[in-house]
């Protein structure tokens, strides 16, 4: 798959990877935001992004942000449809206890790519049965 990416604007970042086989490719921020605690912002990034139909990406918060920050995504992780043209934005939500300032061109989350398949919706009148049932929301215990 090629992922064709269009810059919004000239000092806009390309997403990369680190490290070879890496599946999240980083995603800069192109705006600079305060963030105080518990406040959330919609960050762009100055890029748009286009790949083939049967793909989705994936935007995901970013591990060191999150522990050493408090800092994740809301809505997370947003899907980014194939047919989709506009600026990739990052809704980031500030968890911790103080302040965070997001600077221009620093790493704000990650994207990964997924094949996705498309199913055929079928409406029944009843589900087969599991031993699971309708059991969910903590029903297995924590043990």
């Amino acid at each position: 798959m090629k992922v064709r990416i269009k810059k919004l604007s000239q000092d806009a970042k390309m997403p990369k990877v680190e490290h070879h086989g890496d599946a999240g490719f980083d995603l800069y921020s192109n705006e600079e935001i305060i963030l105080k605690p518990m406040q959330r912002a919609l960050v762009g990034t100055g890029i748009a992004m286009a790949f083939e139909k049967g793909f989705e990406a994936q935007v995901r918060p970013k591990s060191g942000l999150a522990i050493n920050h408090g800092l994740t995504l809301l809505n997370t992780p947003g899907t980014i449809d194939s047919g989709y043209r506009g600026e990739v934005k990052v809704i980031l939500a500030n968890l911790g206890e103080t302040e965070y300032k997001i600077e221009k061109g620093k790493k704000i989350a990650q994207v990964v790519f997924n094949k996705i398949e498309e199913p055929e919706i079928e409406e029944v009148k009843e589900l087969d049965s599991t031993s699971r049932g309708e059991g969910g929301f903590g029903s297995t215990g924590l043990e």
